[in-house]
């Protein structure tokens, strides 16, 4: 996997968050995608803090958006924060 960032399309859907989560999680734990389970709490998948801030900063620059410090917490499954992250792009671009 390379490590380009590639900017996400201008209105994303839950599965492209979800599946840019997936490949970032494989790569970083050196496993398949299909062994990343979405309801898996990010805090089970043994990153470290380090490892854990730099992929919020990649996730972060493939929205094009900051996430708060919280939403990992708040949402703290695959699952849980593609749908929050959705929700948050559609009512930035809804103001």
């Amino acid at each position: 996997m390379n490590n380009q960032v590639t900017a996400a399309p201008a209105e994303l859907t839950e599965t492209e968050v979800r599946e840019w989560l997936v490949g970032k999680l494989a790569h970083r734990l050196g496993v398949p995608a299909e062994q990343v389970d979405t309801d898996q709490y990010f805090d089970e998948f043994d990153l470290d803090s380090t490892e854990a801030l730099v992929l919020s900063g990649e996730l972060e620059n493939w929205l094009g958006f900051e996430l708060e410090t919280t939403a990992l917490w708040y949402h703290p499954t695959i699952n849980e924060l593609a749908g929050y992250i959705v929700e948050k792009q559609r009512d930035a671009t809804a103001r």
